[in-house]
Parts: C-alpha cells; sequence; structure tokens
C-alpha cells in the first residue's frame, strides 16, 4: 500500500482508505465488518472514514470496536458531523453547540481519544461561517481533531472559508472528502482548483460510482441479491447510474482494463488516484475479498492511451455538471 501527503499538510494517508457508510451496520453484521476492517489493515490500509451519521451512529461504534487495540499512531481516523443526531433544534449543522456536542460523542462512540481529520459533513448556510470555524479550530487547540476539513463545499465555500481562517489565524482546511469519479467529475470545473490554491488534498468517496464501476451491474439484469443496488441503505445514490447507456458504456472498459491486468475496479481506483490532488480514495466492502482487490490499485498508473481510451468510452454518459433539483 502506497501512503501519500494529504495535500500540503504533514499528514499521510494510505491510497486507498476504508469508508463505513452503507456497510457496517447496514449492509453486514458486525463480525463481517471485524472481518473486512481487518483485511484492510492486512493490506496496509491505514486510513478509516467514518461519520456520526453512518447507520444512525452505529458505524462509529462498529469501526471503534473493529479497530481496538491497534496502535493509535499507526492509523488515521476520520469522522464528520452535519447531518441530524437527534430530534431536537440544536441536533443538527454546524453551530458551535452542536460541532462540540458531536464530536464528544464520536469520540466515545469511537473509543479514542481524538480523531485525525474532523470534517463538515455538508455547509450549514444557517450558521455564521465563522462559528463555524472557531468551534473547529477550538477542537484542534483542545487536541480532540488533529486536522480539519469539509466535504461537498463549493468552490466559493472553500475559497471564503480558507480566507477567514487565513485572516482569523484558525487551523487551516486541510482536505475537501468529494464525490468523484470515472462517471462523476462535476469537481473538475472549480472546486479542484480552489483546493489546489489552499493547499487542500482531495480524499475522494464513491471512486466505484456506489459499485457501478466494478462491473457487477449489467444493462437489462437485475441487480445482484446482497448488492448495494438491492440494499435500501445507500440505494438512492446509485440509481442515477442504473441506466442500460451508463452500464453499456461501464461494460466496455473491461477489456481496458484487462490490457492493464486490472479489474474493472482497479482501473477506477487507479483512474481516481491519478487525478491531480488526489490523496485517497474512500472504498466500501462488504467482503475480505473485495478490500484486497481494491487495494491493489494501490500505485498502479495509467498510460495516456489508457486514459484516452477510458475518456472515449465513457464520454456520452459522464456526468460534469450537477444534475438542478
Amino acid at each position: 500500500m502506497e501512503h501519500r501527503r494529504l495535500g500540503a499538510c504533514g499528514l499521510k494517508v494510505s491510497e486507498i482508505s476504508l469508508g463505513n457508510w452503507a456497510t457496517h451496520g447496514a449492509q453486514i453484521d458486525e463480525q463481517a465488518s471485524f472481518d473486512v476492517v481487518a483485511e484492510a489493515l492486512e493490506c496496509g490500509i491505514t486510513s478509516f472514514d467514518t461519520s456520526d451519521s453512518y447507520a444512525d451512529k452505529v458505524g462509529e461504534e462498529i469501526l471503534g470496536r473493529a479497530l481496538k487495540g491497534q496502535p493509535r499512531d499507526s492509523l488515521v481516523i476520520s469522522t464528520k458531523c452535519f447531518w441530524p443526531t437527534g430530534s431536537g433544534p440544536n441536533e443538527r449543522g454546524l453551530s458551535r453547540k452542536h460541532i462540540m456536542e458531536a464530536c464528544h460523542a464520536s469520540l466515545k462512540r469511537l473509543g479514542i481519544d481524538y480523531v485525525d481529520i474532523y470534517y463538515a459533513h455538508r455547509f450549514d448556510p444557517e450558521v455564521p461561517l465563522e462559528e463555524t470555524l472557531r468551534a473547529f479550530n477550538d477542537l484542534v487547540a483542545q487536541g480532540k481533531a488533529l486536522y480539519v476539513g469539509v466535504s461537498e463545499w463549493t468552490a466559493g465555500q472553500i475559497d471564503e472559508a480558507s480566507v477567514i481562517c487565513e485572516q482569523s489565524g484558525f487551523s487551516p482546511i486541510v482536505v475537501n472528502q468529494p464525490q468523484y469519479s470515472m462517471l462523476w467529475r462535476v469537481i473538475e470545473n472549480d472546486v479542484t482548483s480552489a483546493c489546489e490554491k489552499w493547499g487542500m488534498g482531495q480524499v475522494v468517496w464513491s471512486p466505484l460510482a456506489q459499485g457501478v464501476l466494478t462491473g457487477k451491474y449489467r444493462p437489462g439484469v437485475k441487480p445482484p441479491v446482497g448488492s448495494r443496488a438491492s440494499n435500501r441503505t445507500g440505494s438512492e445514490y446509485i440509481e442515477r447510474w442504473m441506466d442500460d447507456d451508463v452500464l453499456s458504456a461501464v461494460a466496455r472498459l473491461e477489456p481496458i482494463a484487462r490490457s492493464c491486468g486490472m479489474t474493472t475496479a482497479q482501473l477506477a481506483l487507479a483512474w481516481v488516484l491519478g487525478r491531480p490532488g488526489v490523496s485517497s480514495a474512500v472504498i466500501g466492502a462488504s467482503s475480505p475479498e473485495q478490500v484486497r482487490s481494491n487495494a491493489d490499485a494501490s500505485g498502479r498508473v495509467l498510460t495516456p492511451e489508457v486514459l484516452d481510451s477510458i475518456d472515449k468510452t465513457l464520454a456520452s454518459v459522464v456526468t460534469r455538471f450537477r444534475p438542478s433539483r
């Protein structure tokens, strides 16, 4: 497993990170989750990503138990806040109150004293940005979080926040966690350049487009039992890709992958890891075998000819601009 610096900061992350959004406590049970984490560690994965919203907080608890006993200084553990953690008016968003209480609750569920990265899971337009950033800065000062990140923020929001951090002497935002894959290239418009300007690394989620880029979904064929598309948790995110044109294009990636000695999933991961500013790709896995196969994408470099073939194959199905709702 190769490791990379997280943008301009000194932290190093594994090229493949293990996330547990729609798996631990949702798609697979606790013992299966433990097996997946154990395989990730065996493969050299040191970066683990979760959130207080994954499986209604259970994701953090399971990850904490799975990592218990591992040397803390060998791991990079990340979690997030924003989504509701209860029914109260202050149990959501990025107010100082919610950030502080959510972080403390996450640390308790994870069974650790600090997280390496604490993310704002989304942008909160209802809270003054300075209030949010000051709260994150205070968590860093208290040693509860070592670094600060954001997820799914626009380029304008990243710019505004980074200026406030710079002018106020707050701990800088060092990482962005956007959706990014061969099929979803929205960040290439302006987010990538904004992050580069501020020295932020990209730790991307859904690099396999919810599993579509593994090639296991076929046009006109019912999704396999137990797959993401057949599971209620997270299935809404995969619906945009369950289109025969998309699935047919993805199927045409298989010979390209074979020519590189890779699976289609490994090709997709190698592609995203080769994009500017990307430090790590977050994978989900429901079995140790999936972890092992995906981890083998680390260190792979695609030639310009292969990259050109991928672009031509997917040209008609790539999403480059966020669809209006």
